[in-house]
């Protein structure tokens, strides 16, 4: 599905760094990212010239045969992940790493029962949909696993709950679809305590709050948690399709069979590689907290003068815009007349994850444009 206006998706026909061209060549700021996938903004060079490398020498080889290019890649999303995290199965997307991270998680222990959070979204494939808290996305297709949801940052709730026929407790670190709340330190951290007692694997899905979003690597190392599984994808290749379930030795030395016949196609990994670099290279992580800081201050100035914004939250480049009311308008109109792109999450909740390469200039065009459209609702 395009982004909507007025009944009609814009047709997208180029992109470059942070923006993007339409048909008519009208350019649109995206502040969306495509959910996160282009943290390295659209086309980036290091990006392309990496696969068009990678296709003269091998577009696709089963998983089951070595790839020099697959291995490298791996070595180096290890050596990026927190330390402990030393396994990884690559997939295709982020629903397809959850999968797999809980059935790792069935398979290594004894329990079967699975503790995700209220709000929270990890996917559409089966077993990551058992764990998705929305009601339109689970009931067409229940009966699912056997899952039990906790309200977010409650600690006295996540206790009671988790016990020895737990196997698996996921958890965003902040929560992305359900209107970017982040967890706190407490409250992972007790996770962390609690799944260790009852023998539980605790995951946690950086599907989005990975890759120096949140202004670190990962999000959960601001907290000082590190989990048994990270589940990452979205912007891993740039805007190529791949997923990545990252875990500890007794996870993958208990993991039931598990495979897919395009995990880590060597075109893909190829752009996971340069994606990694640019991030290192060009500071990324850094930039993100510092524009996010940045972007995070103006948006807390526009709130003090409209009350239409009710609240302003997140980490990094990773912020949420509650407003009193019409999300999607305020967004329909931010692109049609200020070409402006971002996301919603539900009816009231602008979602901010632009691209990790943005500066402050773009942030103050985005505020500006904000403060233009909300006008109109006060």
């Amino acid at each position: 599905m395009g982004f909507v206006i007025n009944k009609k998706p814009i047709q997208v026909e180029k992109g470059d760094g942070p923006y993007l061209y339409d048909e008519n060549g009208e350019e649109y700021l995206d502040f969306g990212a495509s959910y996160a996938v282009t943290v390295t903004g659209h086309n980036h060079p290091q990006v392309v010239e990496a696969v068009k490398d990678q296709l003269d020498e091998l577009i696709y080889v089963q998983s089951s045969y070595p790839n020099s290019v697959r291995k490298s890649f791996e070595e180096e999303l290890v050596s990026a992940a927190p330390e402990g995290l030393s396994n990884v199965w690559l997939s295709n997307s982020g629903s397809e790493a959850n999968e797999a991270a809980l059935k790792f998680a069935r398979s290594a222990t004894t329990g079967s029962k699975i503790v995700a959070a209220k709000r929270g979204f990890h996917g559409r494939t089966a077993g990551s949909l058992s764990a998705t808290w929305k009601k339109k996305y689970r009931e067409p297709f229940e009966p699912l696993l056997d899952a039990e949801f906790v309200r977010y940052n409650d600690i006295e709730e996540l206790e009671a709950v988790v016990d020895e026929d737990t196997a698996a407790v996921i958890l965003e670190p902040i929560q992305g679809e359900g209107g970017l709340h982040p967890a706190t330190r407490e409250y992972l951290q007790t996770a962390r305590e609690i799944t260790e007692e009852n023998d539980a694997v605790l995951v946690l899905d950086e599907i989005q709050t990975g890759l120096g979003r949140t202004g670190e690597m990962w999000r959960c190392e601001s907290v000082e948690v590190t989990p048994d599984i990270i589940t990452v994808a979205k912007g891993l290749a740039g805007g190529f399709p791949l997923g990545a379930t990252i875990c500890r030795d007794w996870i993958a030395e208990n993991a039931g069979p598990h495979g897919s016949t395009f995990s880590g196609s060597p075109a893909v990994t190829a752009a996971g590689r340069a994606t990694l670099s640019v991030i290192e290279d060009e500071g990324l992580v850094e930039n993100a907290s510092e524009v996010g800081s940045y972007m995070m201050s103006r948006l807390e100035e526009l709130e003090n003068r409209h009350s239409f914004i009710r609240d302003v939250r997140g980490e990094g480049l990773m912020v949420g815009v509650e407003l009193r009311r019409d999300a999607n308008k305020v967004l329909k109109n931010l692109a049609l007349e200020h070409g402006v792109l971002a996301l919603p999450t539900g009816r009231t909740v602008l979602r901010l994850l632009p691209p990790l390469t943005i500066e402050e200039g773009h942030v103050d065009k985005f505020v500006e444009a904000l403060e233009k459209v909300i006008e109109d609702y006060e």
